[in-house]
């Protein structure tokens, strides 16, 4: 195991479990390498280095007593929008925000399934944007080119990862926020079931589009890490049930129907499919069909669904508005979303959750025909660093749908989905594809990307060194 990049989650837990490797070692090793990025790649807003080393010692001491578990010892990131007892939440906003009081819950099952948490990646503001900058601080670089952003939200735990600075992260996922920057950054991203990973201390973020979701290098990574965080608190809305998924990934998916679906779902502003990006995810659906799969050109009826999305997503943002300890220091953009979410709060609101019913119905009726939607996951490749940032309101709007038009409505549905790397554009820039299923297709899903995995062999390909660790590039 190199001390220059993480191996893989379940290699690392492997080799704790072995005895090949203390989990000290290991996370003074992994406090090292995020240490000498941070200059560079920027990818954490704080990082635990006397907790963690504490927690690993304690892993260490489970280990020669002959306890397993399924993460013990094994260093893992999350987002900052997750609560970790002792740290702040800022989640990507500028001040100082006070220490809680106790691990949310998809921490506390890390937590309990051996991990050590060493540290806490950035995001954008409330997770707004498909970019991780902001001047709380600063901006979040691509290990695969740092003149361009990671993504966002979860662009931290994204950039975390594909450098090999820790072997798997959580992130959230409110309308891609996991999804489009794995797709960026080359990683396997997976977006799941509503509850399946909670959100508590609160039973629902953001009107119920944003989930907990996972990256890692490989499809069985994710999944291993997926399991562990998976589980609800008792006063948790959502509550599907139980799924092992990390069984799925050796699993054959058997012989699927697969629409591609190329088209942007209804988006009031245009966006349209770059024609790099669209040859990639078309070469990835002939891979799937030659692995004997059937596939056509389909899109579900999406129908306005966008006019549900609008009225959650606000109602969400104005909710983090109002328990913000410093609404001054917002970013604008932040402070007008926030004030259309309070016009949209009432009965458009109402209005817009209802409708979650009968979309389920209707675009549930196209997996009678199909089984699998293969769609982009973002229209483009990664946009340059500061591209976005002070960009207003709409024109902020018109970049996000221009770029990520594809994967909100899953948002919506709360149905699973998962970024599969789909190979590079331009200067070499990743880009990805979804697959995207219905409720609880968590299973089916990953035993397809794991099959596409064991083809393409994506976890072979690593960022240039130079670009992962230069200082310059700062």
């Amino acid at each position: 195991m190199t001390h220059e990049r993480s191996a893989g989650l379940a290699e690392t837990a492997r080799a704790l479990a072995d005895g090949t490797l203390t989990s000290r070692a290991l996370v003074e090793q992994t406090l090292a390498r995020i240490e000498a990025s941070q200059g560079s790649l920027n990818a954490f807003r704080i990082v635990r280095t006397d907790a963690a080393l504490a927690e690993a010692e304690a892993a260490d001491a489970q280990l020669a007593a002959g306890v397993r578990k399924p993460l013990l010892g094994v260093p893992i990131a999350v987002k900052d929008d997750m609560d970790v007892a002792g740290e702040p939440t800022a989640f990507g906003c500028q001040g100082e925000f006070p220490a809680v009081a106790r691990d949310g819950e998809a921490v506390r099952r890390l937590r309990a399934a051996g991990a050590v948490i060493v540290g806490k990646t950035n995001t954008c503001e409330f997770g707004q944007w498909p970019f991780t900058e902001g001047p709380a601080f600063g901006a979040t670089r691509n290990p695969w080119s740092p003149e361009h952003t990671p993504g966002g939200s979860s662009g931290g735990s994204a950039a975390a990862v594909a450098a090999g600075l820790v072997p798997a992260a959580l992130g959230s996922d409110g309308a891609g926020s996991v999804r489009i920057p794995a797709s960026w950054t080359h990683l396997v991203g997976i977006k799941p079931q509503r509850g399946r990973i909670s959100t508590w201390p609160r039973g629902e973020s953001f009107q119920g589009i944003t989930v907990n979701g996972t990256l890692a290098r490989t499809v069985a990574d994710a999944a291993l890490l997926l399991d562990a965080a998976s589980g609800n608190h008792d006063l948790d809305p959502h509550r599907p049930p139980g799924v092992d998924a990390s069984a799925a990934v050796g699993r054959d998916p058997g012989r699927l129907r697969i629409a591609l679906a190329l088209k942007p779902p209804f988006t009031a502003l245009p966006a349209r499919l770059q024609s790099d990006v669209r040859a990639q995810v078309v070469e990835l659906a002939e891979k799937l069909s030659a692995l004997g799969h059937t596939v056509e050109e389909a899109d579900p009826p999406y129908g306005q669904i966008g006019l549900t999305f609008i009225p959650r997503a606000t109602a969400g943002i104005a909710e983090r508005v109002r328990e913000a300890p410093f609404p001054a220091l917002l970013d604008r953009r932040t402070r007008d979303a926030a004030r259309l979410g309070g016009l949209l709060g009432g009965v458009p609101l109402r209005a817009a959750r209802g409708a979650e019913a009968v979309l389920h119905r209707r675009i549930g009726g196209f997996f009678t025909s199909y089984d699998v939607v293969l769609a982009p996951t973002t229209a483009a490749p990664p946009p340059r660093i500061g591209a976005m940032l002070r960009l207003g309101g709409l024109a902020t709007d018109r970049a996000m749908i221009a770029a990520c038009p594809y994967a909100w409505p899953w948002n919506v549905l709360g149905w699973p989905g998962v970024n599969v790397p789909a190979g590079f554009v331009g200067e070499g820039l990743p880009v990805g594809a979804q697959l995207l299923g219905p409720a609880n297709s968590e299973p089916l899903l990953l035993s397809l990307a794991a099959q596409l995995e064991a083809e393409l062999r994506w976890h072979e390909a690593w960022p240039p060194r130079e670009a992962a660790v230069d200082s310059r590039a700062a």
